[in-house]
């Protein structure tokens, strides 16, 4: 009931333009030598929303969330995040965006020396100057928020299942307390019941701290029951963006087949009754 709420309010927001804009990336261009992979995107996110970012296999839909993290360089337009345009920012406005965001990259990406309550404190020795008591007590919140067991800490990601992995690189995200996070392919290679945890999680967290979740994903499931809103990349752009029923409406032939083909006719009833 607090998703479906949540949804109204953002769709509301979405009819007054009163949604704060916490993401906001015009016309952005991205190529690799002569291939142009990004030709004048544009996007908004709002605050509160989860977003699901969906597209063809090599569309680019990572290589945009490394542009707005500044880990990929575009050739034109305007990323702003909080308002802030991060291209012109000083290093110290720069400084407070990154600590006003958390990331969660595809598989993981924990660090394998490190134990998992390690790996939670990476952002925290990169951004604050804490005893070290104190960030082992942030790190156990952290590690617990996202359902992981306490003994789950000291142990290794060799050691974790991928559920594990996902649970823990999340509570690695949330280290600084971020309002925005950005999840790639949060779900991919779990199991359909820790999948659907997982996609709880994400909306119990977004409700109780108050986030905005970008999160690119393949999963219609996860687009279904947690996204408020979906954007679909093709033809180097955002084809569509909207409700899934705006998705199930559309006549653009790869979202149609994306989101009303055979494997999708579950979904597609569900949606409709």
């Amino acid at each position: 009931m607090v998703l479906l709420s949540r949804k109204k309010a953002v769709a509301i927001a979405d009819e007054t333009g009163e949604g704060d804009i916490v993401l906001s990336a015009h016309n952005i261009t991205v190529s690799f030598a002569d291939k142009l992979i990004l030709d004048k995107l544009s996007l908004d996110i709002r605050r509160g929303e989860i977003l699901g970012f969906v597209g063809a296999s090599g569309a680019g839909k990572s290589v945009l969330l490394r542009t707005i993290l500044g880990l990929t360089r575009k050739q034109s337009g305007t990323i702003k995040l909080f308002g802030v345009d991060v291209e012109k920012a000083s290093d110290v406005e720069r400084l407070r965006v990154d600590m006003r965001l958390g990331v969660l990259f595809q598989h993981g990406a924990l660090f394998s020396a490190l134990t998992v309550l390690e790996n939670v404190q990476v952002p925290m020795r990169e951004y604050l100057d804490l005893p070290r008591k104190l960030m082992d007590e942030l790190a156990m919140l952290k590690i617990e928020l996202v359902g992981l067991p306490p003994d789950a800490a000291q142990k290794f990601p060799s050691e974790l299942s991928g559920g594990m992995i996902k649970r823990a690189a999340l509570a690695r995200a949330l280290a600084l307390d971020p309002d925005i996070v950005f999840l790639d392919e949060p779900t991919s290679g779990l199991d359909p019941i820790s999948a659907a945890e997982f996609d709880e999680l994400v909306v119990k967290l977004r409700d109780t701290m108050d986030l905005t979740v970008y999160m690119v994903t393949h999963d219609l499931d996860t687009l279904f029951t947690a996204c408020d809103r979906v954007a679909v990349l093709g033809k180097k752009r955002v084809l569509v963006e909207g409700t899934i029923d705006d998705m199930l409406k559309s006549e653009e032939p790869w979202v149609k087949s994306y989101f009303r083909g055979k494997r999708a006719r579950q979904l597609d009833l569900a949606a409709r009754a």
